[in-house]
C-alpha cells in the first residue's frame, strides 16, 4: 500500500508539471537579423548618401537601400513574400546632386526594376516606379535613416469589424518618436492608405483618430485594438522584420 501511495504521488507531481508547462506563454518573437544601432553614418545625415529603409505593400515586404553609405557601393535588398532580391545600380553618386537611378536584379528568373530618387539633402526618398514579377500593383515607401535615428520596419495585418482584412506595415523610429503606416485591403489594387504619428510610452499615437493608439510596441512585437472614427473595431498585429 505504501508503494502505491508513492506512485500516485509521483503521478500527481508529473501531471501538475505537465499542465504548468503547457499553460506557459509562448516565447516572445525577436528579430535576430535586425539591427539594434543605425548603419547610417553621421557624415551622411544631411546628404543623399546613406541608408534608406521602407516597406512594400502588395503583397508584403521590406526594402533597404545603401547609397554609398560607407564607400562607393550602391545596392539594395528587397524581401517580398519571403523572397530576397538583391539589386544594384550603375549610377554613381555625385556630391551636391539629387540621386536618381534604376536598381535592377532578378526574381525567380525575371527582371526586377525599381526607380529610386532622393533629394540633395536626403529628403523625399521615393520609389517612383516598380517592376516586380507577380506584384504589378506593389508600392514602396521609404524614409532615411540617420546616425542617431535607427529605422525599424514592422510587417503586419489588420482586421476591421467592417468587416475587412488587410496588410498593415509600419516604418518607425523610436529615438525620433515617429511612425509611418501603410495599409491595403486584401485583394485591392490601389496603393492603399497612409498615415503617420508619434510614439509615446511605446504606443503608436494616431492624431487622425483622436490620438488613439493603433498598437503597442513590445520589443519586436506590435499589437493593439481600438475603435476608429467610424465606430469600427480595428485589431492590429505585426512583427519587426528589418
Amino acid at each position: 500500500m505504501k508503494k502505491i501511495k508513492i506512485v500516485l504521488a509521483l503521478l500527481a507531481v508529473l501531471s501538475f508539471s505537465s499542465c504548468k508547462k503547457s499553460d506557459s506563454p509562448a516565447t516572445t518573437y525577436t528579430c535576430t537579423t535586425c539591427k539594434t544601432t543605425p548603419d547610417a553614418l553621421a557624415a551622411n545625415d544631411a546628404s543623399s548618401k546613406g541608408i534608406y529603409k521602407g516597406v512594400v505593400i502588395g503583397s508584403s515586404g521590406t526594402i533597404s537601400i545603401n547609397i554609398a553609405n560607407n564607400g562607393t557601393a550602391i545596392t539594395a535588398i528587397m524581401v517580398i513574400d519571403g523572397i530576397t532580391v538583391n539589386l544594384t545600380s550603375a549610377v554613381a553618386w555625385v556630391a551636391g546632386q539629387p540621386y536618381v537611378a534604376d536598381f535592377t536584379g532578378t526574381m525567380n528568373g525575371s527582371a526586377v526594376t525599381i526607380r529610386f530618387s532622393v533629394g540633395i539633402n536626403g529628403n523625399t526618398p521615393t520609389a517612383t516606379s516598380t517592376t516586380i514579377p507577380g506584384h504589378t500593383t506593389a508600392s514602396l515607401n521609404l524614409i532615411k535613416e540617420t546616425s542617431t535615428g535607427l529605422v525599424e520596419v514592422f510587417e503586419g495585418t489588420y482586421h476591421s469589424s467592417k468587416p475587412e482584412d488587410g496588410t498593415l506595415n509600419f516604418i518607425l523610429s523610436r529615438t525620433q518618436s515617429t511612425w509611418y503606416g501603410f495599409a491595403r485591403p486584401i485583394g485591392a489594387n490601389t496603393s492603399g492608405t497612409a498615415g503617420s504619428g508619434t510614439i509615446s510610452n511605446n504606443m503608436l499615437i494616431d492624431p487622425t483618430q483622436n490620438n488613439k493608439s493603433l498598437g503597442t510596441l513590445s520589443g519586436d512585437n506590435l499589437s493593439g485594438s481600438f475603435i476608429d472614427n467610424n465606430s469600427r473595431t480595428i485589431t492590429t498585429k505585426g512583427k519587426r522584420t528589418l
